[in-house]
């Protein structure tokens, strides 16, 4: 295995992780839509993560990597709200809105923004410890 494939792993894992973020904030940002009807609620998405092992060494997986294999919606359904005054009620008074659980959101916005910089940690920690062999050679 090559002393480079970390670099490769981490990015692999950062670039994850920024889908991630992209998601939270996606989520964030619809937290407060409302709507009229339950099928037009916006739903929650999540991303679906799969392991990537490296097997170009003859089968030796002894790197892997990560990616984001899609971006799947909630199938919780939405919250029912009772609000006649609101212009988007439907005939019995109610609005929907989205199955979205801010804290959850700032919870995972907040786990993927640690790994991401625990991903940047492990890249200048390489590059250091690359450097530092190539130093020896001096």
């Amino acid at each position: 295995m090559s002393l480079f494939k970390i670099f490769d792993v981490a990015g692999s894992a950062m670039s994850a992780q920024t889908v991630r973020l992209n998601v939270v904030a996606s989520n964030l940002a619809n937290a407060d839509n409302v709507s009229g009807t339950e099928q037009g609620a916006y739903k929650a998405k999540h991303p679906v993560f799969k392991t990537l092992l490296d097997s170009a060494h003859n089968g030796d997986k002894s790197s892997a990597g990560v990616a984001v294999s899609g971006i799947v919606e909630s199938t919780e359904p939405a919250q029912k709200r009772y609000m006649p005054q609101h212009p988007l009620a439907d005939t019995e008074g109610y609005v929907y809105l989205p199955n979205i659980n801010p804290i959850e959101e700032m919870v995972n916005m907040i786990s993927a923004s640690r790994s991401y910089q625990s991903n940047v940690e492990v890249m200048n920690t390489s590059k250091e410890l690359l450097l530092r062999t190539l130093g020896l050679g001096q």
